[in-house]
């Protein structure tokens, strides 16, 4: 019975059919459905769109806090009380240094994202020189997360070269009331029909454990389906003091890990990226995340902190899959192997006295 509910979630996700409600209610809470012939049936389908490659992606907050908006996960909102840094838009020589670093670290695309409801049309025109500027000097694509937007902003976003526009959903239409009051779903939902107009790509994702139940992240799910978004971005939430979001979630590595394989057999061709809160709630299973999803961030997390890059390198490269990027990193990724070696060393220092003793 069971290795007939794996294979039918592979084939009817490879025919482009669309599972129905009740199996992607199994899928995130049945005990009958075990967790590793799910995520077998989730990399069989990540393998055909994606083969055994990782993107890996860089975000760099190039404008922080004073926010209008009253996003109740959000440390930048205006009614969160976290003692975070504030500053206006990063000068362009700050952001191209980064646009460098992230380039040379590997990384295939360049995330920017500012703090703010959405950009005047003198800000859209400063964020569109950016652009060009970053495009002009380094081989590797950019996306940008700007708030709400509409069609003639992000046609001159596009015009500058910008491949995406990132603009999270983050949960259903039903729940976005009870974390969020100054803006609307349907507002974002314009805001990716605006890029979409323009010709942009879309990036846009969820965030799981804001106290949402299954069938919320479920009609996200398919929502994102619905507007064929490239990428898919899944967050898990990160309950930080001085936002209006309590912890009221009980995620699990095991819950995380369904959730991402949800998100594959409803959107079978699109980069499914485990993103933010993924070695809190993960933990020592993290890497098992790759077999779903197909990109992860290597650093950048807003105003919160993960993994030394170095770690999450190795990580990707011990699991035997093969990380895709613009640039070549092959010494970076020596320098990771050396640095593990010489950690591993020093380890086995301090343990022979300890094996000495026994002999």
């Amino acid at each position: 019975m069971k290795r007939t509910f794996y294979s039918e979630l592979v084939s009817t996700s490879l025919d482009g059919e669309l599972i129905s409600d009740a199996c992607c209610e199994k899928i995130l809470s049945s005990p009958e459905i075990e967790l590793l012939p799910l995520l077998d049936s989730a990399y069989q389908i990540r393998k055909t769109y994606f083969q055994n490659t990782v993107q890996l992606h860089i975000l760099n907050n190039a404008q922080n806090g004073n926010c209008p908006e009253d996003c109740h996960y959000c440390v930048q909102a205006k009614t969160a009380t976290t003692d975070i840094d504030s500053y206006p838009l990063k000068p362009q020589s700050e952001v191209l240094a980064e646009a460098e670093r992230a380039y040379q670290s590997g990384a295939y695309r360049y995330c920017i994202v500012m703090s703010g409801r959405g950009p005047s049309p003198k800000r859209v025109t400063q964020l569109a020189d950016l652009i060009q500027a970053v495009k002009t000097k380094y081989p590797i694509e950019v996306c940008l997360s700007v708030g709400l937007i509409d069609e003639p902003a992000a046609r001159t976003l596009k015009e500058a070269g910008l491949d995406r526009l990132n603009h999270n959903l983050n949960t259903s239409e039903s729940h976005y009331p009870k974390i969020c009051t100054t803006h609307t779903y349907q507002d974002r939902m314009d805001t990716l029909h605006a890029a979409q107009s323009a010709g942009l790509a879309c990036c846009s994702g969820v965030i799981v454990g804001m106290g949402e139940e299954n069938r919320d992240l479920i009609r996200v799910a398919k929502e994102l389906r619905k507007l064929e978004v490239a990428s898919i971005p899944v967050n898990f939430f990160l309950p930080i003091d001085g936002t209006q979001l309590e912890d009221t979630s009980s995620l699990t590595p095991d819950y995380c890990l369904r959730v991402l394989c949800l998100f594959r057999f409803i959107n079978p061709s699109a980069e499914i990226r485990v993103a933010a809160g993924r070695e809190h709630h993960l933990r020592g299973m993290e890497v098992m995340s790759l077999y779903p999803a197909n990109s992860m961030f290597l650093e950048g997390y807003l105003n919160a902190t993960g993994k030394e890059s170095s770690r999450t390198l190795q990580m990707i490269t011990d699991a035997g899959f093969v990380i895709e990027t613009n640039g070549d990193i092959s010494e970076h990724l020596q320098q990771t192997q050396i640095g593990q070696e010489g950690v591993l060393l020093k380890e086995l220092e301090v343990l022979r006295p300890r094996m000495g003793s026994k002999t």
